[in-house]
């Protein structure tokens, strides 16, 4: 088991910079999710802790030792593909103990550790079966267990459900956390879907053109986003983000003026103009708070909730509402004040 530690690193393709000097540490034991759009940069990350891309400048540490220049093979880490990458001829017996075989390892020995490795991932009675004759879940469990026999000391995982349907990714992320705790080993993790982040990770980092926008656990980084990036970047729809004018410790939405708390408004003194930002599901809090009306663009129906879809303040906004509720082209959403967050306008980090 280690921690993975990256120091001021850079990857440069030519003069193009696809990682601009990330420093991280990633814990002994953690499962840690590396999330953002397409051409983040959160693969490549993955490919250089393995030693499959070079790295321009900065080290990477697994433990307490420099990989800079070890080989591949040598930084006794396990790497699970998008693809599986599983040989067609082998059957699952002979694909699971195949890196052993590269070792060296003795017949009893690899024995052992395919059939231990079988009975944690369900694949006991698939062992002789190759794998064509495997669904995308099983083939992705066969992955999983070449990566286990090796008993690594860190695990990367490249986006390793993005094959399989809808209800098996959610089979399956729960089986990869269930493994993660029976192994206790350090998983790092990537992944370009918002709800494997927030359910699987202890801690996410959110990526955006090669920068570290924010590193925390999923609940502080839904709920306090450090800037507008993570704010719409994390939660379906994402988060509604509204141009306004602090004036007279408040804040004006569609013409109705909206009183700023005791906090926010010592947050807020002098700002001016700045964005305020609220999640869909808290645009219309049963408990309390302020009538806010807006024309309807169009609403979806998700079974128990529906989303709305409307302008404020010419921003275009969303809401997850109960789906009893009633409305014609005209909606009026209770909003309570203390559930905003206010981002500077210029810079786009959040105030506070």
């Amino acid at each position: 088991m280690a921690k993975v530690t990256l120091k001021n690193v850079v990857k440069k393709y030519d003069t193009k910079t696809i990682i601009n000097n990330i420093s991280l540490e990633i814990k002994d034991k953690e499962f840690l999710v590396l999330v953002g759009s397409s051409g983040c940069g959160k693969s490549t990350i993955l490919r250089m802790i393995a030693g499959l891309e070079d790295i321009t400048s900065g080290e990477i540490y697994i433990g307490d030792k420099c990989v800079n220049n070890i080989h591949p093979k040598d930084r006794d880490i396990a790497f699970v593909f998008q693809s599986y990458a599983l040989y067609p001829h082998m059957t699952v017996y002979e694909n699971i103990a195949f890196p052993l075989k590269m070792r060296g390892l003795k017949k009893d020995e690899i024995d052992k550790k395919v059939k231990e490795a079988a009975e944690i991932l369900n694949l006991t009675e698939y062992l002789q079966r190759r794998p064509k004759q495997l669904s995308g879940g099983q083939r992705q469990r066969v992955a999983l267990g070449r990566a286990i026999v090796r008993s690594p000391k860190v695990f990367l995982m490249d986006e390793p459900l993005s094959n399989l349907d809808a209800k098996l990714r959610v089979q399956m992320r729960s089986e990869i956390k269930k493994l993660h705790e029976k192994l206790q080993t350090t998983f790092i993790y990537v992944t370009h879907d918002q709800t494997e982040a927030l359910t699987m990770g202890d801690r996410i980092v959110v990526l955006d053109q090669g920068v570290i926008q924010q590193v925390d656990e999923p609940e502080k980084i839904y709920y306090e986003p450090s800037n507008t990036f993570v704010g719409g970047f994390l939660g379906s729809p994402s988060m509604n983000f509204i141009n306004v004018k602090v004036e007279n410790g408040a804040v004006n939405f569609n013409n109705t003026s909206i009183p700023l708390t005791g906090v926010q408004k010592n947050l807020l003194d002098g700002k001016g103009e700045v964005i305020a930002g609220i999640r869909p599901e808290k645009m219309d809090n049963f408990v309390s708070g302020i009538d806010i009306t807006a024309d309807v663009d169009i609403s979806e129906m998700l079974g128990s909730e529906k989303i709305i879809y409307f302008n404020i303040n010419n921003a275009k906004c969303s809401a997850k509402v109960d789906a009893q509720k009633q409305f014609g082209q005209q909606i009026t959403l209770k909003i309570n004040p203390e559930d905003f967050l206010f981002f500077d306008a210029g810079t786009k980090e959040r105030i506070g």
